[in-house]
């Protein structure tokens, strides 16, 4: 049985994997990346909202804290 052509292709596909790997992982990134900008800019489309003051609400709402024991 020869050893040498097993370790010799088992190198091989290790190192082929290691290949395809990184190859993976940059596409994630860029993946990633373009995903993070599609977020923002659904983000800043959202439209800014300025709060309303309650005019019919009563003056003395929000003045007092009421407990009971």
């Amino acid at each position: 049985m020869d050893t040498s052509a097993i370790a010799g292709g088992a190198s091989a596909f290790s190192s082929a994997n290691v290949g395809d790997s990184s190859v993976q992982l940059s596409v994630l990134k860029k993946a990633m990346n373009a995903e993070a900008q599609g977020v923002l800019s659904l983000i800043d489309a959202l439209p800014k909202s300025q709060p309303q003051p309650a005019t019919n609400l009563p003056s003395h709402l929000g003045q007092n804290i009421n407990t009971t024991a």
